[in-house]
């Protein structure tokens, strides 16, 4: 098999890990608050990573870890987190997962407004119709809308905060050191709102089950993610990044009866179509680029 179809597979399993770890989430739900639900996950998502960190050698330095740009990412990794789960109590999980769609065309927003990046207007083009598509998923004023859909906006900024912060860490700290610090941070903002969100809750042996089951989903999401961006060439593996929807709309529909309605399809539609677009534009102008900067045969 090649790089890029492993890459691809990888992707692709990152991607379910990563649904069926909500799905788990919305499900335990219904028995105990997302407070406590990120406490006890947060819990056990720190003790894998830290393990998995201490076998790889990842671990750095305390002081590591209030780097301004650790921190930062830190601190969107909690927003979006927060936000995200609060929300998915209250909407199904293939409206929240298509609208989560919408974070690259997010994230090229952010890199051209606070990086400088370069964005030419056919890919502003593309992202003012993907917000468009979430505006049709969300249908404000309408019937169906539910406010709950906004904190998953609020989650897509945060996670762009995030993922810009990202950018700026030093190359040196690795990627499960970075985790080793937020996953904590996720588990301590949990303890703070669980009694705001409505108290602890008995936890039986079922419960605490599914929700290793959950933190271990996390880490092999995160797992599958980073080694589908090292084995292919991102151009051809990051559209793969969507086949998270169909999953999120095949558990929405088998776990929780919430079929998807016309206007949610044709919205999550738009919303990845001008994302692969955007693609497409990226990889145009990397291909320029490499010819531009091609040394001239002797």
């Amino acid at each position: 098999m090649s790089p890029n179809l492993r890459g691809a597979a990888f992707m692709t399993l990152s991607m379910a890990s990563g649904t069926v770890s909500d799905t788990l989430v919305k499900a335990l739900s219904a028995g105990m608050n997302m407070g406590q639900i990120m406490l006890l996950r947060g819990i056990a998502a720190t003790v894998l990573i830290f393990l998995l960190a201490h076998h790889r050698g990842a671990l750095r330095p305390l002081a590591a870890a209030f780097h301004p740009m650790v921190v930062l990412r830190s601190i969107g990794e909690v927003g979006a987190t927060v936000t995200f789960l609060i929300a998915l109590t209250h909407v199904p999980v293939a409206d929240a997962s298509a609208i989560y769609q919408s974070m690259p065309l997010a994230v090229t927003v952010g890199a051209a407004l606070f990086l400088g990046e370069p964005v030419g207007w056919r890919r502003w083009s593309a992202i003012l119709v993907g917000f468009a598509g979430v505006m049709i998923i969300i249908r404000p004023g309408f019937e169906g809308f539910s406010g709950w859909s906004l904190m998953i906006l609020g989650s897509v900024g945060f996670g762009t905060l995030r993922d810009l912060a990202t950018r700026r860490i030093p190359a040196g700290t690795p990627s499960l050191f970075i985790s080793a610090v937020t996953a904590p941070a996720v588990a301590v903002t949990g303890a703070v709102l669980v009694v705001p969100l409505g108290g602890w809750q008995p936890v039986d042996l079922g419960m605490a089950a599914w929700l290793v089951g959950a933190a271990m989903l996390l880490l092999v999401n995160y797992q599958f993610i980073t080694m589908a961006m090292r084995e292919g060439d991102i151009a051809f593996v990051s559209p793969f990044r969507y086949t998270g929807l169909p999953f999120a709309m095949l558990l929405g529909f088998v776990v929780f009866a919430d079929a998807p309605d016309l206007p949610m399809v044709g919205g999550a539609a738009i919303v990845v179509g001008s994302g692969l677009y955007m693609l497409h534009r990226e990889r145009r102008l990397m291909r320029r680029v490499a010819v531009v900067t091609r040394p001239a045969p002797r």
